[in-house]
């Protein structure tokens, strides 16, 4: 599966989120930044696009409603923010730190995350078209009653993830690795695993494997 990378321009001039505060929309657009730290604000409908946010931090914010779109971050923590209904597009997550963030009822569209934590990220009731997870830590994710389509787990840590009535059917987890694993055995219809994932569920089904 080919992502659409973001759209950004090669040059940027440099900026700093806090000047999102100063507009009167709270919309950012074709800058870098780098070294903002905006953490414990409050503020909805935000939009961000064609930019590049590096080494920030964005802790306990609240960005509910928020649009992204044509955005690279890379190398920010974005622990425990809310980014409910946010929609989310063409936009890549390199090392950064998201755990439990709230991304319930997103929208994700041509999304990597890679080389992320994403332990107790919450992304129920959200909708994901051509999105990956590569090498990252999604322990105890949740993504309860999502529809994913076109979504690739790969090589990340899936252990105490919830796919609680998520259908898996297409979805590549093969690579991925886990030791417990919240999912009916009817939503694992058409799911791409391994020969080893493949021996563990049919232990969940009570087989005796010989």
């Amino acid at each position: 599966m080919k992502l659409t990378k973001p759209n950004i321009p090669a040059e940027l001039p440099q900026g700093n989120f806090q000047d999102i505060l100063y507009e009167e929309d709270p919309h950012l657009s074709n800058i870098e930044i780098e070294g903002s730290h905006f953490d414990n604000e409050l503020l909805d409908r935000v939009h961000l696009n064609n930019m590049v946010i590096k080494q920030s931090t964005f802790q306990h914010t609240s960005f509910e409603n928020i649009d992204i779109t044509d955005v690279l971050f890379e190398n920010c923590d974005l622990s425990n923010a809310d980014l409910s209904t946010a929609s989310i597009h063409r936009v890549a997550f390199k090392n950064c730190k998201l755990l439990g963030v709230q991304f319930i009822e997103g929208r994700f569209g041509n999304v990597s995350f890679e080389n992320c934590v994403l332990s107790l990220c919450n992304f129920g009731d959200s909708k994901f078209e051509k999105t990956q997870f590569s090498e990252s830590n999604l322990q105890n994710a949740d993504f309860f009653n999502c529809k994913l389509a076109k979504t690739i787990y790969s090589y990340c840590d899936l252990t105490g993830t919830n796919f609680d009535s998520t259908k898996l059917k297409g979805i590549d987890i093969s690579t991925s690795h886990f030791e417990t694993l919240v999912v009916k055995m009817e939503d694992l219809k058409g799911c791409i695993v391994s020969q080893d994932q493949a021996i563990h569920f049919a232990s969940m089904l009570g087989l005796d494997i010989r």
